[in-house]
């Protein structure tokens, strides 16, 4: 799928011109495709060609007349204006751009002719690999599965991504029943991509054609791309919001109150009418207006698909608002005590985890605490998709209102030792968090240290009580839980380390990549 924001193309040899299919000899057509852990000297090639370089191939619809300077792109999604400055588009619609920099981009619809703003990462370069409904580019192998595995999608789907272990070679993920196989895609010495050595082909898409006619080896031919769930997040509201994000209180409509706690209350709303937005209220004092500021600039700047976009503030008037994207199940606590939540198996409960470890292992890269990790604070979305929500907001609430350290509003039962006694937060505290929050996962929402008041469980891990392993829980992960314990912080895990680990569970303990059958 499109890499956002007209950044480099990693297979800049890949050229749909030329669609010829390459038979090796006789003696080739003998071999057996070398295994995972061997040594093989094919080599990316050094001279390579740019997708921009490619000849235009036309994909239907209107012919239009491009003005010099401007650049052919093709959207990948749907996209309904949300401001008479937007420019709404089709799935497969070609555009025209003269800028590629930024995050939204001023365009020509080749459709309608229009002119307006896009968002960067709903586009490709037309003829790229990018702009193939196939490809995945660089996402995980154990996403890759989460994605096949979805009830949209049927035996026979498939996706290529890049290959994890060796740069320059691809994998093909291909849905096998209720199962994913994945084959390494390899790349030859001059250009060029082969499964089995029997066959190569001049390009990728050139090799997924002649999988999908026969299987050729594979345990199933390839029938249709992976259905794409849910379409990506602008970055921002709009153009005109992207840098400009204190907006006007009148542009929000509040639809449905989802919550409250201590601090506000939480609201599904509308933004100009056209855009579904969760809306954060702060109670009058809870918070500088000006440290409010100060640490919403730096949240902004916090992106990653495992966390809550920022969007936009109203800070005004009291009481202030936090404007971000919305997450249609809610908080992970309640979903988890839904009939939905409580139909999830072991191993969808972990990959919620792997996710959360995932949008923390990003903070953790950016020097950045949370302060308030625990399963109220992660939101679920579409197809059991989970991210990290209010991250940061605990340090910027008032000190009178938070630092008690006993208080009923302090979460001493998901707080480390050290931060709880000597208010030393940091990101090993945070990992002391998200061992607690493992339990309300494999609880399915299950209070910790049901029936012990706060002071109780302050003085009960002072003295090295930890929580026992919960009903259920596989050993494997109660000694995560237990890593994250630890009373040294530096013994603790990293969130780097901790997704790794979750990840695992989602690993088959076999080969990892599956070679085609029937070749000698």
């Amino acid at each position: 799928m499109g890499n956002c924001c007209g950044g480099p193309s990693k297979e800049r040899n890949y050229n749909p011109q030329a669609g010829v299919r390459t038979d090796i000899g006789a003696q080739q057509q003998q071999q057996q495709p070398q295994a995972v852990n061997s040594t093989h000297n094919h080599q990316p090639p050094q001279h390579r060609i740019h997708h921009a370089d490619a000849l235009p191939r036309q994909t239907g619809g209107p012919s239009t007349s491009v003005a010099p300077g401007f650049k052919h792109y093709v959207a990948l999604f749907d996209y309904d204006a949300r401001t008479n400055e937007d420019l709404s588009f089709r799935k497969g619609e070609e555009l025209e751009v003269q800028n590629d920099s930024g995050d939204w981009w001023l365009a020509r619809s080749g459709t309608t002719e229009k002119e307006g703003y896009i968002p960067c990462n709903y586009v490709a370069k037309r003829q790229s690999l990018e702009s193939e409904p196939w490809y995945f580019q660089n996402i995980k192998r154990v996403d890759a599965e989460k994605k096949l595995l979805l009830p949209q999608n049927e035996h026979g789907s498939f996706l290529i991504k890049e290959s994890e272990s060796r740069r320059g070679d691809f994998s093909l993920s291909l849905r096998d029943g209720d199962t994913v196989k994945h084959y390494r895609i390899r790349q030859l010495d001059h250009g060029g991509y082969f499964i089995a050595r029997r066959s190569t082909f001049t390009t990728l898409t050139d090799l997924v054609k002649h999988y999908t006619v026969e299987a050729d080896g594979l345990c199933v031919n390839l029938r249709k791309p992976c259905v794409l769930v849910e379409k990506p997040q602008t970055i921002g509201l709009s153009y005109n919001t992207a840098d400009q994000w204190e907006i006007p209180r009148n542009s929000l409509q509040m639809v449905k109150r989802l919550g409250g706690g201590q601090f506000g209350e939480v609201w599904e709303g509308l933004w100009n009418n056209t855009t579904p937005v969760a809306i954060k209220t702060l109670k009058p004092g809870t918070m500088n207006e000006d440290d409010f500021l100060k640490e919403a600039q730096i949240m902004k700047k916090l992106r990653h698909p495992k966390l809550i976009q920022l969007y936009a503030v109203c800070t005004m008037e009291e009481p202030m608002y936090i404007v971000t994207e919305l997450m249609i199940n809610g908080a992970l606590l309640d979903f988890l005590q839904t009939s939905k939540g409580r139909m999830l198996k072991l191993p969808e409960l972990i990959g919620t985890a792997s996710q959360v470890a995932s949008g923390m292992a990003y903070l953790e890269k950016q020097s950045y605490i949370h302060r308030d990790l625990a399963a109220r604070n992660v939101l679920v979305g579409e197809s059991n998709i989970c991210k990290v929500a209010d991250f940061g907001l605990a340090r910027i609430i008032k000190d009178d209102i938070y630092e008690s350290r006993v208080g009923a509003k302090f979460p001493i039962k998901w707080t480390a030792p050290e931060a709880a006694n000597y208010l030393a937060f940091t990101i090993k505290s945070d990992v002391w968090s998200f061992g607690i929050l493992l339990t309300e996962i494999v609880t399915y929402g299950r209070i910790p240290y049901a029936g012990y008041t706060n002071k109780q469980v302050l003085d009960m891990v002072e003295t090295g009580f930890r929580m026992p392993c919960p009903p259920g829980c596989p050993p494997e992960l109660y000694d995560i839980m237990l890593e994250c314990w630890k009373a040294t912080p530096l013994d603790r895990p990293t969130f780097e380390t901790l997704q790794w680990k979750l990840e695992e569970f989602f690993v088959n303990t076999g080969d990892q990549y599956r070679e085609p059958s029937g070749i000698n």
